[in-house]
Parts: C-alpha cells; structure tokens; sequence
C-alpha cells in the first residue's frame, strides 16, 4: 500500500474513532494481502512495543498445533506462539519472572471489542507453559474474515472462551495493588 493510502486511512480510522459513539467497538478492516499495515500490536508494560504486519508474523517462527474448535471437529492452526511474540517485546519471562512481575495479565483483545485475559505465569515455560497461539492459518489456509485475520488459540482449554477471533491488540498490564 502506498504512502499516501496509508496516510489516507491512518487518517480515516482516527476521524472514525473520534466519532464513534462510546462503547460502540469499531471493527478494523483486514490488512490486504502481502501489506505491511500492522494487523497486531503488543503494548502495555513491555520493553519495547510491537506493531506487527502479515509479513513480519510470517517470518517469525512458526509452530503448528492441532486442536478441537467450537464445533469438536480437529483443525490444526498456524501460527507464532504468544510465548515468543512477549519475548520479542521484552516481557520479563523466564527467571525474571518473580515478584512484582508475578502480577503482569495479558489482555488479547479482537476488533470487535471482545477480549480474554491469562496470568503472565501461565504462558512462560518454567511455569505451567501452555502453549498459545497467534494463529493466521486453519488446515493450511488463511482465517476467513469472521475470524481473522489472527486468532488467538489455546489448545488446553476445555471450552473456546479464549479463542480470540479477529485477535487486534495483546496489552500487558500490572494488576493493582491488594488492599
């Protein structure tokens, strides 16, 4: 997409957001196919904040995981584990996760407002280390646009409340302090 486009819709979604009514999520149309528009942010308590095209996922490393979705039929995803998408932002994993850090959440969120929420623990290997995934393909093929163009999937759990459909945005956040 060239410069100008990107300057022209940039513009567009912000005129869109400022005069959206509140409460009302705004869907975001799905990146065109080999863009460099960023289709998935990682932001919040992170090193450094991540803004990620099609391209740039699909030249991370990639895994495969097989899994049951809402209708129990068996499909196997695609995708970059979450795990190595919050290494990259500088998410503290591993043994700096202790502490203060042991109150960081993720928050994914999808395009049209829903969003799931994990303890940072259960997404670091020395932890419990289960496996979620930024996926951009089901059985070999791209999402359709009801859920895609990323979906968030979580193998190991029993019902899909946290598969994140139309997947836009991961926040780390800190939770507060206990009173």
């Amino acid at each position: 997409m060239g410069r100008t486009r990107r300057i022209l819709f940039g513009w567009l979604a912000a005129v869109a957001q400022v005069m959206a009514p509140a409460g009302i999520a705004q869907a975001q149309a799905p990146a065109a196919a080999g863009s460099d528009a960023p289709i998935l942010t990682v932001k919040g308590e992170v090193k450094q904040e991540l803004r990620l095209s099609a391209a740039d996922l699909k030249a991370l490393a990639r895994t495969k995981v097989t899994a049951k979705d809402h209708d129990g039929a068996s499909r196997e995803y695609e995708g970059v584990t979450l795990q190595s998408l919050l290494a990259k932002a500088g998410v503290p994993l591993g043994s700096e996760l202790r502490g203060k850090n042991m109150t960081l959440v993720v928050v994914a969120e999808a395009s049209d407002g829903y969003r799931a929420a994990f303890s940072l623990a259960e997404l670091d290997a020395d932890f419990a280390g289960a496996q979620v995934l930024v996926a951009d393909t089901e059985d070999s093929k791209p999402l359709d646009p009801q859920r895609g163009p990323l979906r968030l999937v979580v193998p190991a759990d029993k019902r899909q409340g946290r598969w994140v459909r139309m997947l836009k945005s991961i926040t780390v956040q800190r939770l507060g302090e206990a009173k």
